[in-house]
This record gives C-alpha cells, structure tokens and sequence, in this order.
C-alpha cells in the first residue's frame, strides 16, 4: 500500500495528431504537473510529436500512431472524406486499447490524460478525456449532429472524466460545442487551457501568422498569404507550423517552421496583430493574452467554421472565410472590430482540476 503524499503519480499524457493544438494546450497541464513532482512519460505523433520533444526534453516520449485524418478542402466532400476512413480510425483506436494496456503494465502508470485519443481507457489506470467539443458539427444537418454525438460520448464515459477546456454558462468560448443540451455525468469544465502568458513587451512585428492544421488546406493557405504579403509593408512573422519545404522564396519576412513556447509567448506579445485559423487552441491562446487576431477558419471543417461565427457574433475576434480573404482590406475591417474580452468569464480552472485528479488517485492508490 501507498502512504499518502509519499509515492510519485506515474501519468501518460498522449494528445491527438489533428494540427498543433492538441498538443500545446496539453502543455500547461503538463508544467502544472511537473510542480507537483509527477513521473511524466509523452506519447504522440507527427509534428506534434516533435513539439513535444522540443518542449520537454526532459521526459520520455513515445511514439503513438495518430489518426492521420486527411481533410478535403470542400466542404460538401466532408462526410464523404470522414466517412471513407472510419474503418482505419477504428483499428487505430483498437491499437490504442491494445497499447496502452501493455504501456500501463510496463510502466506502472495511474493516470492516462487523453486529448482526444478515444482508445486510451482502461479499468488499470484513473483515465481523463479532454476535449471541447462535446457537440459534433459535421455539416450535414441535425441528424446526423445527433448520430456523431452518441458516438462521441459512448467513448466518453468510458473515462473517468472528461474536461472541458472552457466556461461554464453563457460567457463561453465555444458555444455549442461544448455546451450541449446535455452532459456526460463525468464531465468537468476546467476553465480555459493556454501555455502562454501576457508580456508589456515593445512592438516587434506589425503583423504575426500562425499556421498549423491538416493539409492540405495549410500549405493552400500559406501560398496565398505569401502572395498577398508581398505587398504589406509592414515588419512580419510567418510561423508556418511545419517543417516541411517552403515552396515560395519570401524576402521581406521573417518565416520560421516551429517556435518554442517561450519564444512564440514573446512574438505574440510583441506582435500588433495575428492572422491564424480558428482552432480552439489558438483562440484559448489569443483570449489569453487578449490579442487583437483575424482568424481564418479552415475550409471543409464545420467545427472551426461555427467557432468562427460564435466568436464573430460574439464580438471577441473577427473571423473571415478564407474565400473572401484579401489581406488590405481584411486589416481595415478589423481594426474597427469591437473584441470584447470582457465578455467572458468563469471560476474553474485547470489548475485546481489538477489537484482534485492527485488527491483523487493518491486515496485510490491506498486502498
């Protein structure tokens, strides 16, 4: 038997491979349990995989096949594309079951935290799922939003809690998605998830863009906003989100792949705006540190494009389709938007989930 407050909570932290912010919002749950003297091993996956590295050289980190999910632009091929891959989606989650039974057994782990990895449950180990989307928007009406939601919680409440990265009541972030009618018993809303922290830092960049989600709706992206900065005359950043070939030359920028938090924290708080898609880990990070932002949803993905429309009738950021995006007139219109941070508000936060779960899996490891 353990005694209490004695023995090191080994814990699994593994976020999904779909773009950069499953991984980055995991990173202040990771910091916070390094305070606590947890053992930490990582799992993950592509790019993300490599930030993980990066960020916490520290630990071991294991490599975990993703989902791999490859978007169409269209978005009247989304369902289509979704539904083509289930069955690999499937045998990747089966392969998660399977390894993460053999990783708890190997390394003596108590928690599991998920950001998103539907297969990575077990009665061995106390499991946490985060996610904020509760409600599946997949474009193709109420029916089939319904359908996508019950299979969304059957995995669910194989956890033992789901977290909810936002506030609880109206000022919310994601509206819908993560406040449907109703909630899995185990879920907990946690306040919101950013690794970054507001800086009074002098101006560095006129304008900061942030790249990151599937392709190949990144990299169509990031050849047009080349284009189009060729004629801005302003100082730039260009954080393309992979390490990748660049396949336009770009001289009056500065273009790098991937940044470390701390060094992306001081662009962003020294950056007067930033254009990025409207993943909800970027618009976490962005309300984080109050950053005025134009976020361009990525075409064929009905999740981004109702975050966009809740934040833009929301007046906390303006959003635009990438259809309709020219540069010029796009920072014009938002420099006369409203972006009323104000408006949101909330009591939780990740920090004290963090301690309940130890406290939780400290008396569990007693018995």
């Amino acid at each position: 038997m353990r005694s209490a407050g004695s023995e090191t909570i080994n814990i699994l932290v593994a976020p999904l491979d779909w773009g950069m912010g499953h991984v980055t919002r995991c990173i202040p749950i990771i910091d916070q349990l390094l305070t606590y003297n947890c053992r930490i091993w990582l799992a993950g996956d592509g790019t993300g995989f490599r930030v993980l590295q990066k960020e916490f050289p520290q630990l071991p980190v294991f490599s975990l096949k993703g989902y791999r999910v490859f978007y169409q632009k269209a978005k009247r091929n989304f369902s289509v594309n979704i539904l083509s891959q289930l069955p690999r989606l499937m045998r990747t989650v089966r392969h998660e079951q399977k390894w993460l039974e053999k990783f708890i057994t190997a390394h003596g782990i108590d928690v599991v935290i998920s950001d998103n990895r539907f297969g990575l449950y077990s009665s061995k180990a106390y499991t946490v799922f985060i996610t904020h989307q509760l409600s599946i928007k997949t474009g193709l009406g109420t029916w089939a939003d319904h359908l996508a939601r019950r299979i969304n919680y059957y995995f669910i409440k194989k956890f033992n809690e789901c977290w909810i990265p936002d506030y609880q009541g109206e000022n919310n972030l994601a509206g819908e998605l993560s406040h449907p009618s109703v909630l899995p018993l185990n879920t907990r809303y946690i306040g919101t998830l950013s690794r970054f922290k507001k800086q009074d830092l002098p101006q560095q960049y006129d304008l900061l863009v942030i790249l990151s989600g599937p392709e190949p709706a990144r990299t169509e992206f990031e050849n047009r906003l080349l284009k189009e900065l060729a004629d801005f005359k302003g100082t730039v950043l260009f954080v393309r989100g992979t390490d990748s070939p660049l396949s336009h030359e770009m001289h009056h920028a500065s273009i790098v792949n991937l940044m470390t938090s701390a060094s992306l924290n001081e662009a962003l708080n020294a950056s007067e705006w930033v254009i990025c898609r409207s993943g909800y880990t970027s618009v976490m990070d962005l309300v984080k540190l109050q950053k005025k932002a134009i976020l361009v949803p990525t075409p064929g993905q009905p999740e981004q494009e109702y975050l966009a429309q809740v934040l833009q009738r929301k007046g906390i950021f303006y959003c635009i389709p990438e259809k309709d995006f020219i540069l010029a007139p796009v920072l014009k219109q938002a420099a006369v938007f409203p972006y009323r941070f104000e408006r949101l508000a909330g009591s939780a936060s990740y920090e004290e989930h963090i301690k309940e779960l130890l406290e939780k899996v400290r008396k569990r490891l007693q018995k």
